[in-house]
């Protein structure tokens, strides 16, 4: 997948949460959107309407109004289940962090022990063993 791609993919489609905290629908301008819009609702959803007229008529499906009733009945569930998703975002980042941390460490290293073989092969061409610890520790 491309970065082309992923500018080309069309909007997801999401209902607005009404004055009670229900989930409707509601119509985007599909003129805003220029590479149409799909509904995760599960009916055909690899389809992206291009045109009011056919969204309007896809969200006025049995398929679609199950799933908006759905959404209805598990708004807690859902509002649940993003807490737990978004803590798991945040550790995963900071796995991330740690793992980025420990290779920069490990590229250092690396690069310090090359240097250490290259100056007992070459010790004329190499600088001297505690500029090089100097160095590493400043890119730290």
């Amino acid at each position: 997948m491309s970065l082309l791609d992923i500018v080309l993919a069309p909007e997801i489609y999401c209902p607005i949460v009404d004055e009670s905290g229900n989930y409707v629908d509601k119509v985007p301008p599909l003129n805003i959107l220029k590479n149409g819009i799909r509904c995760p609702c599960g009916t055909r959803q690899d389809k992206a309407y291009n045109s009011n007229i056919k969204f309007n008529s896809h969200i006025k499906t049995k398929k679609h109004q199950a799933w908006l009733q759905e959404l209805n009945k598990n708004k807690l569930n859902y509002y649940e289940e993003n807490i737990i998703l978004n803590d798991t975002v945040l550790q995963q980042r900071k796995i991330i962090h740690e793992l980025e941390k420990k290779i920069k460490t490990k590229e250092l290293t690396i690069e310090y022990l090359t240097q250490q073989l290259h100056s007992k092969f070459h010790p004329s061409d190499h600088p001297k063993k505690q500029d090089v610890i100097v160095e590493n520790l400043i890119d730290l």
